[in-house]
């Protein structure tokens, strides 16, 4: 009996790695075991990470990392686990891999990791979540995969992460605005408070025209949140032109605050056409000669 404990606890990291038992396995006795040595592994062994929530990483960043790790070598080691002998797969540092591979390094010093496909997946997602760099869009995706594919709650998916469900579920209905919206969300063409404001907006055209014209005439997110509320059940006309200043983005908010105020007040449709040189019209339709009076009276003319 002493001889086999021995042996068992003489086995060292070799026989780990070429062990069988630790691949991909449902085995819950190994789901957290973590090899705390650092290894260094071969970088042509290492299969990228499938559960990645980054679906964009900055080219220029990564030349600035390599430069770094030329410099100063990699100071944080990645994360894998075993596929097999000599057969890897990323958990985290896809970053350091990438830089690592333009600068053709053979080995990267590595932490291997057993888990299976659940705990990669959460390992993975809440790895990325936590770092600052991850675009709005991209943890709206992973708080979705960790809370689909984990079979988690949002409460749990909060308490996996530090934070309210509240916040969970802010993120998670940016994923309901229209994929133009999504991308300038990605691409910071516009805030994330400018996007919670256009949720408030059940049309999606109405979302869209908003869109444009925070890009072009610079709302800020409260003109934004104010122009929801003005429009949530009316048409919003894209303006199509560009302003350059900020007393010509509230006049053109304004238009369109006075379009509004008229056709509640008149209890028609009014609508607003306009042309990309700036001219159009003004069309607010009626059905005999009484109503055009009546609408003669209210506007006082």
């Amino acid at each position: 009996m002493m001889k086999n404990k021995r042996n068992a606890l003489g086995r060292g990291l070799s026989a780990i790695l070429r062990n069988p038992k630790t691949d991909i396995t449902e085995n819950r006795d190994n789901e957290k075991n973590l090899v705390s040595t650092i290894n260094n592994i071969s970088i042509q062994d290492i299969q990228i990470n499938p559960f990645q929530p980054r679906t964009e990483f900055d080219e220029e960043k990564l030349f600035e990392l390599s430069e770094s790790i030329k410099e100063l070598g990699i100071i944080q080691p990645i994360t894998v686990r075993k596929l097999g002998y000599n057969k890897y797969q990323l958990i985290s540092g896809e970053r350091r891999l990438r830089a690592s591979k333009i600068l053709n390094l053979k080995t990267i010093p590595s932490y291997i990791r057993i888990a299976n496909d659940e705990q990669m997946l959460e390992m993975a997602l809440v790895e990325n979540i936590q770092r600052d760099n991850l675009n709005p869009i991209d943890i709206a995706l992973s708080f979705q995969r960790l809370i689909k594919e984990c079979n988690l709650t949002q409460e749990e998916c909060g308490n996996k992460l530090g934070k309210q469900r509240s916040t969970i579920t802010n993120f998670l209905r940016l994923l309901k605005l229209p994929s133009k919206i999504q991308e300038g969300l990605k691409k910071e063409r516009i805030t994330v408070g400018h996007a919670r404001a256009l949720i408030n907006i059940n049309d999606k055209e109405n979302q869209l025209n908003i869109y444009h014209d925070i890009i072009e005439s610079g709302f800020s997110v409260r003109e934004v949140e104010q122009i929801a509320k003005d429009f949530i059940d009316r048409k919003y006309q894209f303006s199509g032109k560009v302003k350059k200043t900020k007393s010509e983005n509230i006049i053109a908010f304004a238009h369109q605050k006075k379009i509004f105020d008229l056709s509640k007040n008149l209890n028609q449709k009014i609508e607003l056409k306009t042309t990309k040189k700036g001219n159009g019209k003004i069309i607010i339709p009626f059905s005999n000669e009484d109503e055009l009076s009546d609408i003669f009276n209210k506007i006082k003319l």
